[in-house]
């Protein structure tokens, strides 16, 4: 358990934020109040979804502010002893006079070797471009975004058939302990960050609902990192016949094949039956698939029980 007094604020609104809110309360930090976008309507039947944080924040007696400036807590700001702020995945810029509020500042964890990938979605964007390697970084928040200078980096090697969903919770993991690991030193003023270099900064942009529809002219190989950077969303979506479909799994490139985009083709193999799709360079093999508003199944069922809407 920590010996940290100093109260803390935490700004987080995605699953991500979650990881870190629960290792902090759970070794002890005074997390006063947790700050999080206003609940959403999602999915189908627009059900109004409460932050995971949220919940998770009520259910240990920890106050919830959510609002739509952030102006506005300010005053709830003001009424506390010098407190630290500590940001993960909250979604929205932080003013400057929100900034001031805090110290030593706002602390932000975030989910790529910055200045590599600065913005909303570096998680993403290290599984479209096929790095090898990525990590967490500990940084000042500033105005600027992801510009901050930085307390402390940690790297993960990465398979090249990593899924975002993997990533998340793994750097989640690394970067919270990496978290409550040099907090202490933050606070006290022991441990000063070091700016970025502007030079090396690259950067990542939101991802968009439209960014799950295939483009069958793409590569196999583009189009397979996609299929693992959007598997939760917005998903990698087409048509396949007269079906929509949702692709889940295409780990398996096949390069030697040649075919027309988006063409389809039904290889057996002792029985087995494999879906391969045209690509700009070939074929990708189809792993797991999900008929849009039905289960996730393998490859062979689908083609079980959907192979005449294929038109194959």
């Amino acid at each position: 358990m920590t010996s940290i007094s100093k109260p803390i604020v935490f700004f987080g609104t995605e699953d991500f934020s979650l990881i870190a809110l629960k290792a902090l309360v759970t070794a002890g930090y005074p997390v006063v109040a947790v700050v999080t976008k206003p609940d959403s309507a999602k999915g189908r039947g627009q059900q109004v979804i409460a932050p995971a944080v949220k919940t998770f924040a009520l259910e240990n007696n920890i106050a919830v502010w959510q609002p739509d400036k952030l102006i506005k807590i300010t005053e709830n700001v003001q009424k506390l002893d010098r407190p630290v702020g500590v940001l993960v995945s909250y979604g929205k810029i932080i003013p400057q006079s929100i900034l001031d509020l805090f110290t030593p500042g706002i602390i932000n964890l975030h989910p790529s070797l910055l200045p590599k990938y600065r913005g909303p979605s570096p998680i993403e964007a290290t599984i479209l471009n096929g790095d090898t390697e990525t990590g967490v970084s500990i940084m000042q928040l500033s105005a600027k975004m992801d510009a901050g200078p930085i307390y402390a980096q940690e790297r993960l090697s990465i398979s090249e058939h990593a899924k975002a969903d993997y990533l998340y919770n793994q750097l989640g993991f690394i970067g919270s302990k990496l978290l409550l690991k040099i907090l202490p030193a933050i606070i006290d003023g022991s441990l000063q960050p070091e700016m970025q270099n502007d030079a090396l900064a690259t950067y990542c942009n939101l991802i968009k609902k439209s960014d799950g529809i295939i483009d069958w002219n793409k590569t196999s190989q583009e189009i397979e990192r996609e299929i693992r950077a959007y598997k939760d969303w917005p998903q990698s979506r087409t048509k396949l016949g007269n079906i929509d479909v949702i692709i889940t799994s295409a780990t398996d490139i096949w390069p030697i094949k040649n075919s027309i985009p988006a063409s389809l083709d039904i290889v057996y193999d002792e029985d087995v039956k494999t879906l391969f799709v045209g690509t700009a360079n070939g074929s990708i093999e189809i792993d797991s698939i999900k008929p849009v508003g039905k289960k996730e199944m393998p490859i062979a069922a689908f083609l079980s029980g959907y192979r005449s809407q294929l038109g194959v």
